[in-house]
């Protein structure tokens, strides 16, 4: 039997892309489960891709997957955001504006030439993504926040975790 994943990756391409990636990764046995038993088939490649093919619905049904598991994705990191930032610890709650202030320090010192002169060009542009992926993620979450606030009263974090409750 063929337990490549392959086909169903293809027809997920456009419609669920997250759940298509997945099915490539060393999660892919276990999102396979997930779409067969969202699908109501058999825990194979082969059953999977015959529904797909046959049910136009089934797309759909995949696609609210999806999106039902990036809504718990981010409800997660949010938990994890407001216990880090309630936390008893001085350090538990700064930790991430540390690290990024420290690696706006490793840049400031690469800009004005205080790094070893043996740290590769890849070590370099590996600590100039950290910074940017840490930076657009603090300012877009912060704007996020602020925009939230402003028009609900309340902040994006709080409104998810309300949700949650409801």
């Amino acid at each position: 039997m063929d337990w490549s994943w392959d086909g169903v990756k293809s027809l997920l391409s456009n419609t669920a892309p997250m759940l298509g990636a997945a099915l490539g990764g060393p999660a892919g046995g276990a999102v396979g489960g997930l779409i067969a038993q969202a699908l109501g088939v058999e825990e194979t490649p082969e059953a999977i891709e015959a529904e797909l093919r046959k049910d136009p619905t089934a797309l759909l049904k995949l696609k609210g997957l999806e999106a039902d598991l990036e809504r718990a994705r981010i409800e997660t990191r949010g938990q994890v955001v407001q216990a880090e930032a309630k936390g008893e610890s001085w350090l538990q709650r700064n930790w991430r504006p540390l690290t990024m202030i420290w690696f706006g320090f490793l840049i400031g010192g690469y800009w004005f030439g205080y790094t070893p002169p043996n740290l590769s060009e890849d070590a370099i542009l590996a600590l100039f993504s950290l910074m940017k992926l840490g930076l657009g993620g603090y300012v877009i979450g912060r704007s996020a926040e602020k925009i939230t606030e402003t028009a609900t009263g309340s902040g994006l974090i709080q409104k998810l975790m309300n949700r949650g409750k409801q």
